[in-house]
């Protein structure tokens, strides 16, 4: 890479070698994406092998210093990196999107090295003691989905590399230039071999979960897909991370100030235009207060602008890829079909592009509903009427996933009450999908297993050895 190339320059290949990636919004050509096979595959695993007995005797204090510096460089080059991101994945620049989403790239790099993580004692008699210490696990393999590419594949990165472990990146097919951008800027201060990228297909992330090479394997996407690495992962006993779908609900209680909620309810909803995996899926809202928020949610939906990533202003974009949008519409559409009130949106936006779907309410809708029972992924709520808080509860627990949920009051004591009686990962209240990297996330029931973050984020990618005297 020469001093005046961009980080697309460096990470794209001649056409005649990679594969056409799309810009999002337009469908034009962004770059080229190297097609790693798993030859290649195998040979970036011995090298991430051969790597990693000299990267964790670094020390802690010198791989938290490099990390420190890496961050330090994503944030000097974030509006190259945000753009990479806004075109690909299709988040605009601005709100909580790609600019968004960069700078939390560094904060959590920032907080895996500086996050404490001592040897505990956990017993202690007279002379008698036992110490639990975390050493490197050897190599993490990270298959990465292509909502929040960069940041979420830092969450699997940065915490591995600071316990001495080396990194093989897997990203989605849809995302792959992101995570190179992220990767190539990781990789200035990085010896080699710790810290690679394999941009592959679906059989060369088959590989990765079941290969001996890998320690752990951390993985963002789907159920069914964490189902697969679960029984792959079977042939090598890897320790896993899996944080799959989720249908978090959330519930509205009697006497909330829906004038105080309303932004927060629309962001839990429609971040990243309603692509996340702990997004708001299904809104239950007591009878007394329905209507009304109905009609906030609306009349938001209808003012967010929603466009192109680069425009500057749009604050929503497309659909990142046809398979995602089919889904979209069809879920709306049976919604349709079923009797429900489209309240605002209910279309595709075929003059912003061909991946456009309008910011969806809709209103008069019961569970047994696809677009309630199923996750959207995308740009549509379903607000579902109740009047007794305890069906409210029985209902959003019903389903079989399990990452969040959000509690929606004036009265926080009594949301607290309702919280600890939902069956999720995180509950939220009176916000949804805010993450702190200090604080851990993970999911129950088929929303997956294993924590991020902070010192459970750092164990996670740990072996603890237990030293007894």
């Amino acid at each position: 890479m020469t001093a005046t190339a961009t980080i697309l320059e460096s990470i794209t290949v001649p056409e005649a070698e990679g594969r056409a990636i799309p810009d999002a919004a337009t469908r034009d050509t962004i770059g080229y994406a190297p097609v790693h096979t798993v030859a290649d595959l195998e040979a970036i695993i011995a090298a991430a092998r051969a790597a990693q007995p000299a990267w964790n005797a670094l020390g802690h204090a010198e791989r938290a210093r490099i990390l420190h510096a890496i961050a330090d460089d994503l944030e000097a080059n974030s509006e190259e990196l945000a753009a990479i991101l806004s075109r690909e994945q299709g988040k605009p620049l601005d709100g909580p999107n790609a600019r968004f989403e960069v700078g939390a790239c560094a904060a959590w790099t920032r907080n895996a090295a500086d996050t404490v993580l001592e040897p505990e004692v956990v017993f202690e008699d007279g002379p008698a003691r036992a110490e639990v210490h975390y050493d490197a696990l050897g190599v993490v393999g990270a298959i990465g989905p292509w909502n929040w590419p960069m940041m979420i594949s830092v969450w699997q990165i940065a915490p591995s590399l600071r316990m001495g472990n080396t990194v093989v990146v897997k990203p989605s097919s849809y995302t792959p230039l992101s995570v190179l951008a992220l990767v190539e800027v990781f990789n200035r201060h990085l010896p080699d071999g710790v810290l690679t990228v394999v941009s592959g297909n679906r059989e060369v992330g088959a590989v990765m979960a079941s290969h001996p090479g890998l320690d752990k394997i951390m993985f963002t996407g789907s159920t069914e897909a964490g189902r697969r690495i679960v029984e792959s992962s079977a042939r090598n006993l890897a320790r896993l991370t899996l944080e799959l779908g989720g249908n978090d609900p959330g519930i509205v209680l009697p006497g909330a100030d829906v004038s105080a909620i309303a932004e927060n309810l629309f962001w839990g909803c429609f971040i990243n235009t309603g692509q996340t995996c702990a997004a708001l899926k299904r809104l239950y809202v007591h009878d007394s207060v329905y209507d009304e928020v109905v009609d906030a949610l609306a009349g938001l939906a209808q003012a967010m602008p929603m466009g192109r990533g680069l425009d500057e202003g749009n604050l929503l974009g497309p659909l990142q890829n046809q398979s995602q949008f089919d889904i979209v519409r069809d879920l709306v559409d049976d919604a349709r079909e079923r009797g429900a009130r489209i309240v605002t949106g209910g279309e595709p936006a075929g003059d912003l592009g061909p991946l456009f779907y309008r910011t969806t309410v809709v209103a008069d809708i019961e569970d047994g509903a696809r677009l309630v029972d199923e996750e959207q992924f995308g740009p549509a709520i379903p607000v579902i009427r109740y009047t007794d808080v305890e069906d409210a509860i029985r209902r959003a627990n019903a389903s079989e996933q399990g990452l969040g949920a959000s509690v929606w009051a004036s009265d926080t004591d009594a949301a607290v009450e309702v919280a600890k009686r939902l069956q999720a990962g995180t509950v939220w209240i009176n916000q949804h999908g805010a993450l702190n990297p200090a604080v851990p996330f993970g999911g129950t029931k088929q929303s997956g297993y294993g924590q991020e973050f902070g010192v459970a984020g750092l164990k996670a990618v740990a072996a603890p050895k237990v030293i007894s005297r």
